[in-house]
């Protein structure tokens, strides 16, 4: 063993007490002396365990409320010391200051405290700083120290120790000492991250603690994980495990349904939407959206926003699909839906999603808000002779969801409440409105009074003309082109009506 060192005293000082009863009867067993204070000391000697209370070791109580308990030279002393060093052993021995091997030390729950929705008053007074001195003394000092800064690691260190008699490695200090960091720097960022909201310094600052390894990366050749809660957004009923395409695919499908409020169905693939529709229940709904692209609908993410009941899932289960997203399952549906072991079922949780977005680039990160806006009627202005009707104006509402969700350049086609067709992640605008006319007309659409949305701005009239021939008979766009007058002037010459709304809707 590396630099083996025998725990002769240990502080403690936790906010919880969840299994620590055995570790500290173990340690009192190895003939360790502990150093305590407020509960923690009085759980210790509830125990009939012999405990000192730090406010004995320091000479002063706590103060200030509890914001002053182990913030003394007898308690840093004794952390920090650095066991080879004549001079340090001489400062201890002149100042009466013990050598703690071991400290635990847990944090107050700040983000829980911001989560829970305090006053500031309370979440400042869960900012810790005994608890995080000790913590970065005792890690700074793991060459003879040993930290434990989190409840998950109690039953590591018994396990140690039963194996070594009391003793630690080196390199499990290290160990240790790593963890430790990792968590005051979380906490740290949740901090800062707190106190700049508003009038933020221009710095990027995130920390998440919670790793899921996934399949695959984008391809099976690549190593993936995602860093986040799933658990907290997800159910999962069914299934192999999450690959990273999935996940990118789930977080375009929730994005798109949540576009929604009468019962829809989605169907993507490759983050763009095959299939969507709204209708009276779910099964319609699952049906129409089918209807959109059934053979690219095979292999896809489907997601909807009300319970999955049987007469659905019957349905749904003819279909060879990756993911199913839903609020809900009803015991029938699922009997049903589990049938293939491989199929991902996930039942989605009602949480706050985060409004911004980020992601690593070139030799750094860009980050940005997320596209939180869809233009209603209000929010459209007429630009042709022909105003939109009412249906018109249903129908652009419909279409403008969809192509907000869907990879630029792109095109859009809508009617009644269902996607007909759309042209995705084309190099020209031309082409992307092509290729949803040509896919329109494979499953049988008609496109006569549909409505077309289009992510940005038509440079020029060529686009307008095609989808008025094809019978487009209302058209949405942002406008902004210095020759958006050319396309007005064609859709008022093929008689359809025209909107701008001034927000562009790029997806790269």
């Amino acid at each position: 063993m590396s630099h083996p060192v025998k725990i002769k005293n240990a502080l403690i000082s936790v906010y919880y007490k969840d299994n620590l009863e055995p570790l500290v009867k173990l340690l009192h067993s190895y003939g360790v002396h502990f150093y305590s204070t407020g509960g923690t000391e009085k759980f210790i000697r509830d125990l009939n365990i012999p405990v000192t209370p730090v406010e004995d070791l320091t000479g002063y109580p706590s103060i200030l409320g509890g914001r002053v308990k182990t913030l003394h030279p007898k308690v840093f002393g004794g952390i920090l010391s650095r066991r080879s060093l004549k001079e340090d052993k001489e400062a201890l021995e002149t100042y009466e200051i013990p050598e703690i091997d071991l400290v635990i030390v847990d944090l107050y729950p700040f983000e829980e405290t911001v989560a829970s929705g305090a006053t500031e008053e309370e979440i400042i007074e869960k900012i810790d700083i005994g608890g995080i001195s000790l913590i970065r003394a005792a890690a700074k000092n793991y060459n003879d120290v040993v930290i434990i800064s989190s409840k998950n690691d109690y039953q590591e260190l018994a396990e140690i120790l039963k194996e070594n008699e009391g003793y630690t490695s080196l390199a499990q200090r290290k160990s240790f000492a790593k963890k430790a960091f990792n968590i005051s720097s979380h906490y740290d960022t949740a901090i800062f991250n707190y106190f700049n909201r508003e009038e933020p310094l221009e710095v990027f600052k995130y920390s998440e603690q919670k790793k899921t390894v996934l399949r695959y990366g984008e391809n099976p050749h690549q190593k993936g994980a995602f860093y986040g809660d799933l658990d907290a957004l997800f159910r999962k009923l069914n299934g192999k495990e999450l690959s990273y395409n999935n996940l990118v695919d789930i977080d375009a499908a929730v994005a798109l349904i949540d576009e929604f409020e009468e019962p829809t169905f989605a169907i993507l693939k490759h983050t763009n939407a095959c299939g969507v529709a709204s209708r009276n229940n779910i099964l319609a709904a699952w049906k129409d959206a089918l209807a959109c692209d059934p053979i690219s609908a095979f292999g896809g993410v489907l997601i909807c926003n009300r319970p999955i009941e049987q007469d659905a899932a019957e349905e749904i289960n003819k279909l060879f699909f990756e993911v199913l997203i839903a609020p809900s399952f009803t015991e029938e549906a699922l009997r049903i839906l589990v049938s293939r072991k491989n199929r991902i079922l996930l039942q989605r949780n009602d949480i706050d999603l985060p409004k911004n977005q980020f992601k690593s680039l070139l030799n750094g990160i860009i980050e940005q808000d997320k596209d939180l806006v869809i233009e209603n009627k209000e929010g459209m202005t007429t630009v042709t002779d022909r105003a939109p009707s009412e249906e018109d104006y249903a129908n652009l509402f419909f279409a403008n969801k969809i192509v907000k969700h869907t990879k630029s350049n792109t095109i859009v086609f809508a009617k009644n409440n269902q996607l007909l067709a759309s042209g995705v992640g084309q190099t020209s605008r031309v082409d992307a409105l092509k290729q949803a006319i040509d896919k329109a007309k494979s499953f049988g659409f008609d496109l006569h009074g549909a409505a077309m949305a289009s992510d940005a701005f038509f440079p020029f009239p060529d686009c307008v003309e095609i989808a008025a021939e094809a019978g487009i008979a209302t058209v949405l766009q942002p406008g902004g082109s210095i020759k958006d007058k050319d396309s007005i002037d064609m859709a008022n010459k093929k008689g359809i009506s025209m909107v701008t709304t001034g927000i562009r809707h790029f997806k790269h």
